[in-house]
Order: C-alpha cells, then sequence, then structure tokens
C-alpha cells in the first residue's frame, strides 16, 4: 500500500532527517570517498551516491508525476527513452536506433533495438512502444491519468509492423516529432505498468522501466534508493559508455531546507546537493566544488499573462507591465553572470528562437505613458486606480524555480514603483499545483518555468486549437495568433516553419502576452569533487550513468 502523505511539511523536520539518514547512508556505502579509486580521469567501479534535492513531487503516476524538475531525476535513471537530445538540442538514436518519414511529416517508422527489455523481464518491443506512445498522446481519463502535456496534438495512432518497427501517423504535418521522444515526459514503462489502476501506478514500486537503475526502496515524503542494473547495455551512443552503470546505488534525499543540503555537501554527508543559491556558486566553486548550472531547452521564465482577468485584458497594460520590468536589475541582483538576458519568450539555445529583445525592453516612461493612456490614475498612495478599482496583480512564484520568490519580490517592487498594488502568494510544489494552474480566474501572470525539446510544440500551448493549453485566455479569437501557432504545429517544411516562429515570437511579445523575464538556468548543482563524469541532456538533468566516484581531482 502506498504510505500515507503528510502535507505539511516543516523543514526543521527535514534538517533532523538528515543528521539521522545521511549519516547512516554514509556509513552503510560501500567505502566511502577512497573506495572509488583516484581522480586521475580513468572511471572507476563501484561506490553509492547521496543526492539532497528539495522535493520529490505529489505522485508517481507516470504520466502526471512532477517529471519537470524533481521526479525527472529518478525517472530519467529508472526508464529509457525513444531518442536521445542533447544540450544543444541534437536528436541521436537511443531505443529507437533509426527512423525515417514520409514526405509531409505525417507518417514516421521508428525501428527499435533489438534485446532490450524492461527490469521485469518483459520486451521493450514495437508492441510496448505503442502501447506508451498511446498513453502519452491521451492518458486515460477514466483512471485519473494525464496525456503528456507537449505531446503532439495531431497524433493519429501507431502499430507494430513487427516487434522491431512502429509505424506512427499523424492528422497532419508533425515535424517537431522525434524531437519530442526525447521530452522529459517520454519516458518508456512497462505496459504491465500502464495496465494498473492509478492507485497502483502512484505506488513507484510498481513503475516498471528499462533504465540502468531499479527502485530499491522508496518511502513518500522522504527518499528514494536506486540500484544499478546489472544487465543494462542499451544506453545512448551519444553518451559513449556502454553496459551496467558504474555508481552501485543513488539514493534521493529529501530536504527541504536550502543551507541544509550544501552543508551536508560540504561536510561530506552527501555527495550533490540540487537548487543552491546562485550566488553561493562561485563561492564553492573556488573551495574546490563542482557546480553545474546546465540550461535547457524551452520557454525563458516569465509570464503567460491571461487576458481574460482584468485589467490584462487591454493590450495596453500588459505592455506596461513588459516595459516596467527591469531585467538586468533582476540579474545582477538575484543571479551571475552565467545567467543571460531574455531575448525572446523562448529559449537562445532552442533551434528557431531569434532576438525581439526590443519587443519588451525596459522603459519605465513608456510604461507610465501607456498606463496613463489606459485611464489609471496614480492615488494619493501610490497605487493607480480607474472607476474606484485599484491596478493589482497578485505574483504566484513558481516552486519548481528555487529562485523565483526572490525574482518576483523584485519585479513587485518595481511594478509598485509604477503604481501597481503588487501581492505575491508563494506556495509548496503540491499546493502551487492544485491552486494555480493556467486559465483561472484569480491567476493574472502565470510564471512559467517549462522546458520543450522541439518549438514545433509551442502552438499547442498558446492558443485552444487542437485542444491546445491556451496559455492567455485567448482561445482562438486573436485571427493572427491562432494562424501561426497552428501553421507552426503542421509545417512541413522546415525553413518555412523558422520564418512563422520568428513572426509568432514577434507578435506574441507585441500584443504583451507574455512577459519575459530571464534565460533560465532552472536546475542548479553542487557536487563533491570526488564525483566524475557527469553528463547532463537537453532538459538539464544530471545523469549519473555516466559517473564514477573516487578521489578529488
Amino acid at each position: 500500500m502506498r504510505p500515507t502523505r503528510t502535507h505539511a511539511r516543516r523543514a526543521w523536520q527535514a534538517a533532523i532527517g538528515i543528521l539521522v539518514t545521511v549519516l547512516v547512508a554514509s556509513a552503510c556505502a560501500g567505502g566511502g570517498a577512497g573506495a572509488g579509486g583516484s581522480g586521475d580521469g580513468t572511471p572507476k567501479e563501484g561506490g553509492d551516491l547521496t543526492f539532497l534535492i528539495d522535493s520529490l513531487g505529489d505522485t508517481w503516476i507516470p504520466n502526471n508525476s512532477a517529471i519537470s524538475s524533481f521526479q525527472g531525476h529518478i525517472w530519467g535513471h529508472v526508464t529509457d527513452k525513444l531518442v536521445y537530445v542533447d544540450e544543444n538540442g541534437q536528436t541521436s538514436p537511443w531505443i529507437a536506433e533509426s527512423w525515417h518519414q514520409n514526405a509531409d511529416a505525417t507518417e514516421f517508422t521508428l525501428h527499435l533495438k533489438p534485446g532490450v527489455t524492461f527490469s521485469d523481464g518483459s520486451p521493450l518491443d514495437a508492441a510496448a512502444v505503442v502501447a506508451n506512445l498511446d498513453m502519452w498522446s491521451k492518458g486515460d481519463a477514466s483512471r485519473g491519468i494525464n496525456p503528456i502535456g507537449l505531446f503532439p496534438k495531431t497524433y493519429a495512432g501507431a502499430q507494430a509492423v513487427d516487434p522491431a518497427t512502429v509505424k506512427v501517423t499523424f492528422t497532419s504535418p508533425t515535424l517537431g516529432f522525434i524531437p519530442t521522444l526525447g521530452y522529459h515526459g517520454s519516458i518508456l514503462i512497462s505496459p504491465k505498468t500502464l495496465a494498473l489502476p492509478a492507485e497502483q501506478q502512484a505506488d513507484l514500486s510498481n513503475d516498471i522501466g528499462s533504465g540502468p537503475y531499479v527502485v530499491e526502496s522508496w518511502k513518500d515524503d522522504d527518499s528514494v534508493v536506486l540500484r544499478k542494473r546489472a544487465d543494462y547495455n542499451w544506453a545512448p551512443p551519444a553518451l559513449s559508455h556502454q553496459g551496467p552503470a558504474r555508481i552501485d546505488s543513488i539514493t534521493y534525499k529529501l530536504v527541504g531546507e536550502q543551507q541544509v543540503r550544501t552543508s551536508s555537501v560540504q561536510s561530506n554527508q552527501a555527495d550533490v546537493a540540487y537548487n543552491p543559491s546562485p550566488k553561493e556558486l562561485e563561492t564553492f566553486k573556488a573551495a574546490g566544488y563542482t557546480v553545474a548550472a546546465p540550461r535547457y531547452l524551452g520557454f525563458v521564465n516569465g509570464f503567460a499573462v491571461n487576458t481574460k482577468v482584468a485589467p490584462f485584458d487591454d493590450v495596453r497594460v500588459r505592455q506596461a507591465l513588459q516595459h516596467g520590468i527591469d531585467r538586468q536589475q533582476i540579474l545582477d541582483t538575484v543571479y551571475t553572470p552565467d545567467w543571460l538576458a531574455a531575448t525572446s519568450f523562448i529559449q537562445s539555445n532552442v533551434p528557431g528562437a531569434t532576438d525581439h529583445s526590443a519587443n519588451f525592453a525596459f522603459d519605465k516612461a513608456k510604461s507610465t505613458a501607456l498606463l496613463d493612456e489606459a485611464g489609471w490614475v496614480p492615488g494619493p498612495d501610490g497605487v493607480r486606480t480607474k472607476n474606484g478599482t485599484p491596478l493589482k496583480i497578485t505574483l504566484y512564484p513558481n516552486p519548481y524555480l528555487a529562485t523565483s520568490k526572490a525574482v518576483d519580490e523584485l519585479v513587485a517592487q518595481q511594478l509598485r514603483g509604477l503604481g501597481f498594488q503588487v501581492d505575491i502568494q508563494a506556495y509548496d510544489v503540491v499546493t502551487y499545483g492544485q491552486r494555480v494552474k493556467v486559465g483561472s480566474e484569480t491567476v493574472p501572470a502565470y510564471e512559467i518555468t517549462r522546458s520543450f525539446i522541439d518549438a514545433g510544440t509551442v502552438g499547442g500551448v498558446l492558443t485552444d486549437a487542437n485542444k491546445g493549453e491556451n496559455w492567455f485566455g485567448v482561445g482562438q479569437s486573436d485571427p493572427k495568433l491562432t494562424s501561426l501557432a497552428t501553421g507552426i504545429a503542421g509545417a512541413s517544411d522546415p525553413a518555412a516553419r523558422n520564418t512563422q516562429l520568428d513572426e509568432l515570437q514577434g507578435y506574441v511579445l507585441d500584443q504583451g502576452y507574455f512577459v519575459p523575464l530571464t534565460q533560465i538556468v532552472q536546475r542548479l548543482y553542487l557536487q563533491s569533487p570526488r564525483v566524475h563524469g557527469v553528463t547532463y541532456n537537453g532538459i538539464a538533468y544530471a545523469n549519473y550513468y555516466t559517473a564514477w566516484i573516487g578521489d578529488p581531482s
């Protein structure tokens, strides 16, 4: 039976837990820091790694879990994907050894690597891939299982041509299909798991993958222990390593307090601390620790503005919001030189992203003029009003981004200087998922910290065409937005799609639908110098399949 969830966590409880659990884990590890050998660059076998993380999400149902920031660390070691996508957005083979498509990108044929098995011994064959594709596309509403958010809405179906061949068809051209197979939600799960009731899928021990590690044990709201799989031998060629993982076990331990996580690495009680403070990274590096801030493919950090919530139904107010934010002050105050200014609402490392920074450049005088023009009059307390209604906005810091609250506090200060009444409502991961939703009539600006693999998926979130997520609440009432978004989603020519994507970026920003803040490094790592050979994929997850434990370099 799945353990009962305790919603009311306390930071001091996590701190006390680490003093006991991590020390015990370290004492039980197979040899400690010196057991892996030297730091001479030669990979070593064995050892145990402890990774301290600030959340483990709210459910382990594969389709429903918080894959994007927390549980994705575990899924990335327990499961495989059909393709591998690196930090530059380049796609290469994995379980799918090769593939080809028809001329208009409506049909794709995947050729699977032979001999791959799930950890329960069942084959990862064409039938298993079809079962996963169907689940990613449709979910199962009758069981409370969601579809994968950015999976192409044009999916028509898939069939197993033979045990090693899958044919996938779409209702219209879908250039982004292959890259999306490397998206963090596209994890291959045993059909036996997929057939289970949702409450049984929520038990992580029932969730069977084909990855280099298996779940040895887990405790809800506390920890997950992974043990390497001895017969694993089908890693992506891009990783330049085959066979079993080198590290024997990985323990993911929940520790809510940032300082406790980092001090545990400093005192050799743990190997990796997730989400350290950006401002501390240079200090840790100077002290000999490894720090990593991989930039992922996806949207920049910013606000999707809900046009259904007044006063943001007025384009002038949305534009005033855009031009009223001093992004350089955010970079200088919250971050380090590793962070980049936003140039669009898409990260600049995404193929097809273009520079539209002029559309939302900081200009306080312009913001003031726009608000004056829209009829918002400054009051004696500094808050603007119109027909007796204050100009107000509530910001909801995104708990998936460690720096979100600090950024929002600075944004609030800047907006108050323009005459906005600003409230900040912060929730933990679980509560945030329940209360803060795209399109909610109580959420004027939804903070985006979301990755994607291929820019073609953008068309699936901006409107409600083809069951899109409708980020801005416009539905299909803006013909140009609908035309551009659907055109990108259904493009069959890459060059033509990039032209439309450039136009879409400019249009979305010109209309004030999206308010970029900064480019984002969502996943930060402080790592012991005894850990070597870690790799990071296109969605910035640390991969310990390639890693080894040895003496500090």
